[in-house]
């Protein structure tokens, strides 16, 4: 191919082409704000206690029968479990007083037989309170997330074989069309485990528009603009869509309502299909030159130069991947670094509504520390190692996290405080780790290796509702596991290879030829891992 970026340097860095894809694309991303996470509140348990049915029942033995208890300080009625009701009915029709005739300790308890009463305070309904999601279905609110993950991880594994076989345009497109229908589908469930399934292929098509679009952007923009877009574009974009839906679910208590709705805003995507081109870069390497001189013709005119010819390239698969010790050695590493980002960042959003306060309110505030995370990721990444970055950002979201088991639980609001200091730590590793990632791995490959990385951080947050849910037995022990790991991670990022001020690798030979000292180093030395971050602190300081 040789190197694209020499050859489209009469292009320019910035003009009326680049500037119109840069908004474009990002626009895709608002919908992957909106649809990730609404199980946040689709989800979500209110308050909670046993039905009891329309019997003869004095009051005070209405208002008795379900048993008090005691959860971290604060006497709360019992969720699963009521007085035996036909014990309860003899004493009441006896006329005896609850807590002054009988001791209520001694009367023997059973579960809630005829259901729960939820409150309606917050949600009117959900998938919880219509499928009674609570006590021993407790589990499956957890298991429903991860179903939304694992389809990440299936939608990561095909998109990037689909996108580099039909185009990154078309699977974007397809992948949009596909999250709504799903969405859609998903809102008329009539069981758990149909919204499980259509959970899945939200997921699925999720991903696949993200990691396309995303990939899609890196290869249609200058080295200027390409920072800018996997920055502050994608992650900014994604993130207002993420702070708008707590004000949509908001508005719509209703689950069914708010997924019907949700999936209609994947028509106004529609006319962008004649406005946003294929990735030229793609068409190279698929040997269709003249397409992709066509958009660089297009391309030349919106920028008013004059435009050159394009050379052809070969076709690349998943085993180019594997075939080298070098780039297997970097896949490793990437993998490792996504799966304990992945964990930390969704472990942290899905845990919003678990958090004191309004459910609503808490989301947004998570969903508002990402803007000036992408803020200020967008202006280190142009100055300073993306090594040095990412292992910093790393402790410091780990580090915090693990504080907050030493904060008393009358300082609620200096943990909330300090969650959202670790969300943003979090945020600024996985914004880093996008464009760091896309940097490595030459245009030939990079589809492919962004999906394996991307599948790998889908087994991350196919885990972390399950680390919240640890938050059952121990409140501390969430914070605890996604510290740990974090920080461990950092260690391992401190081998991969640097590509601060380097031209984006085209080709597998460019990209070991670019990086074979660090990867000696990488795989050979890893006790000089001191010696880096000491060489790379000096290049930021100079």
């Amino acid at each position: 191919m040789g190197d694209y970026d020499e050859n489209t340097a009469f292009l320019g860095q910035t003009g009326p082409y680049f500037w119109t894809t840069f908004f474009l694309l990002n626009t895709v991303f608002v919908s992957t704000g909106f649809n990730g996470l609404y199980i946040v509140f689709v989800g979500a348990a209110p308050k909670h206690h046993c039905l009891i049915p329309d019997v003869n029942l004095t009051e005070q033995w209405r208002n008795a029968i379900v048993p008090f208890m005691v959860v971290d300080g604060e006497e709360v009625r019992s969720q699963c479990s009521r007085y035996r009701l036909d014990v309860v009915r003899n004493l009441s029709a006896e006329g005896f007083i609850p807590g002054k005739d009988v001791n209520l300790t001694n009367l023997e308890q059973e579960r809630c037989l005829d259901g729960w009463n939820y409150s309606k305070e917050i949600y009117q309904s959900n998938i919880v309170t219509e499928w009674d999601l609570v006590c021993d279905n407790q589990w499956k609110v957890p298991f429903a997330s991860s179903t939304l993950f694992v389809g990440y991880l299936v939608g990561s594994l095909i998109s990037g074989q689909l996108s580099d076989r039909f185009g990154r345009k078309k699977v974007v497109f397809i992948s949009l069309g596909a999250q709504c229908v799903s969405v859609l589908l998903q809102s008329f469930s009539h069981s758990w485990r149909m919204f499980c399934v259509m959970f899945l292929f939200v997921g699925a098509s999720q991903i696949s528009i993200y990691i396309s679009a995303f990939v899609l952007g890196t290869e249609l923009l200058s080295k200027t603009m390409r920072v800018l877009f996997t920055t502050l574009g994608a992650f900014l974009f994604y993130c207002i869509g993420y702070m708008t839906l707590p004000w949509i679910a908001y508005a719509i208590r209703d689950w069914r309502t708010l997924l019907a709705v949700l999936s209609t805003t994947a028509v106004v995507y529609i006319p962008l299909w004649w406005f946003i081109p294929e990735s030229p870069r793609w068409l190279i390497t698929q040997g269709r030159v003249e397409e992709a001189e066509a958009i660089i013709r297009d391309a030349a005119r919106k920028n008013k130069v004059e435009q050159q010819a394009m050379p052809p390239s070969k076709k690349f698969t998943m085993l180019d991947v594997l075939k080298s010790k070098n780039i297997r050695c970097i896949t490793l590493m990437c993998l490792i670094l996504w799966m304990a980002i992945n964990i930390g960042y969704f472990g942290l959003s899905l845990n919003t509504s678990n958090l004191s306060g309004n459910p609503f309110m808490n989301c947004f505030l998570s969903a508002i520390t990402e803007v000036p995370a992408y803020i200020v990721s967008t202006w280190l990444l142009k100055k300073c190692p993306r090594r040095v970055l990412l292992s910093s950002f790393l402790v410091i979201g780990g580090g915090v996290l693990l504080l907050i088991q030493f904060i008393p639980r009358t300082l609620q609001y200096v943990a909330v405080a300090l969650e959202m200091t670790g969300k943003f730590g979090f945020t600024m590793a996985f914004s880093i780790v996008y464009i760091y990632t896309a940097e490595i791995y030459p245009t030939v490959l990079r589809n492919i290796g962004m999906g394996l990385c991307s599948s790998a951080a889908r087994i991350g947050s196919i885990t972390a509702p399950y680390v919240i849910y640890l938050g059952t037995y121990n409140k501390v022990l969430p914070y605890v596991v996604m510290g740990s790991l974090t920080i461990a991670s950092s260690v391992v990022n401190v081998f991969l290879p640097e590509s601060l001020n380097k031209a984006l690798p085209e080709t597998v030979e460019q990209m070991q030829e670019f990086y074979s000292m660090n990867l000696l180093m990488c795989c050979y030395a890893p006790g000089l891992w001191f010696s880096v971050i000491v060489y790379e602190g000096s290049q930021i300081s100079n």
